[in-house]
Formats: C-alpha cells, sequence, structure tokens
C-alpha cells in the first residue's frame, strides 16, 4: 500500500526536446511569454530581465544553459517562475522559458527511478535522470544553475 507521505506533487516542465522534473513548491507561479530586456554582456542562454510582481527576475533558456540552441518562442512558450533556493539571486527568483505548460504529476518511489542511461557532467545544470513510466525528465541542478545565473547578473 502507498503512503501519501512519501509522495511529492511535482511538476513536468516542457522544453523543446526533454522535460524537466521539479517539485511544485520550487514553482513560484507559470506566466505567459513576454520577451525579456536584453542585458549586454551576458551569454545567449541568459534571456535577460522581466518585470514580475514589481522585481526584475533573470530569465534563461535551460536549453542555452546545455549547449544546444535556443528555442523559438511560440504560442504555448511559457515562463516558469522558480523560487531561488539560495540568497545567491538579489529578487529572490528566476525564469525558464519553456514550450508548453507543465504537468503536475504525483511523484513516489513506486513511480520514479534512477536511470542512468546518460551520464552528466558534475558542475552541469543536471543533477540527473529519472525514469517514470512512458517518461525520462531530468532533474535540474538549481543550486548550479542560481550560481551561473548570479554571475551574469553581476557581470552585466
Amino acid at each position: 500500500m502507498n503512503d501519501s507521505s512519501h509522495e511529492l506533487y511535482s511538476l513536468l516542465i516542457p522544453l523543446a526536446q526533454e522535460r524537466l522534473i521539479v517539485p511544485r513548491a520550487c514553482v513560484a507561479e507559470v506566466i505567459t511569454w513576454q520577451a525579456p530586456e536584453r542585458m549586454e554582456g551576458t551569454p545567449p542562454w541568459y534571456l535577460g530581465t522581466i518585470s514580475w510582481s514589481g522585481r526584475p527576475v533573470p530569465v534563461i533558456s535551460f536549453e542555452g544553459v546545455c549547449g544546444q540552441n535556443l528555442p523559438t518562442p511560440g504560442s504555448r512558450t511559457r515562463i516558469v517562475v522558480f523560487v531561488g533556493l539560495s540568497s545567491q539571486l538579489p529578487c529572490g527568483y528566476f525564469g525558464v522559458i519553456t514550450q508548453g505548460f507543465p504537468q503536475l504529476v504525483r511523484v513516489n518511489p513506486d513511480v520514479v527511478k534512477a536511470d542512468p542511461s546518460r551520464l552528466f557532467t558534475e558542475r552541469g545544470p543536471i543533477l540527473c535522470q529519472v525514469r517514470m513510466l512512458n517518461e525520462s525528465p531530468l532533474i535540474p541542478d538549481f543550486q548550479h544553475l542560481e550560481e551561473m545565473i548570479s554571475e551574469e547578473t553581476r557581470a552585466a
């Protein structure tokens, strides 16, 4: 029998070719696409900042951070605003561009298993990949992402 205390509400976040899986509690809001205001001197993955709840929030492309091509925004494009897990981001939040609406899922040990089919660099934006039903979503390394965003924000 499944104990509901071992379940975690999570979001499957669609990217261009992959999906991220994150705890629901890490997401502040999902908003419609708005073009970020570019910052001079930042890498292509750092799309710029948007104004959200009166704060300038940095927005990134996860694909770009991973060295892939930046996705072209379309009618289904959204920005997922994440709550910063560290004190590295001045506003306490950052956004990630998505290619659709996140999907709410309940995760428990019976549903999610480690998927060692791919290896990821130790200091990269991905902690690991998991297998759940017919999906193999990625678990992002929020601490590393926040460090990268913070460094670029300070440099710009």
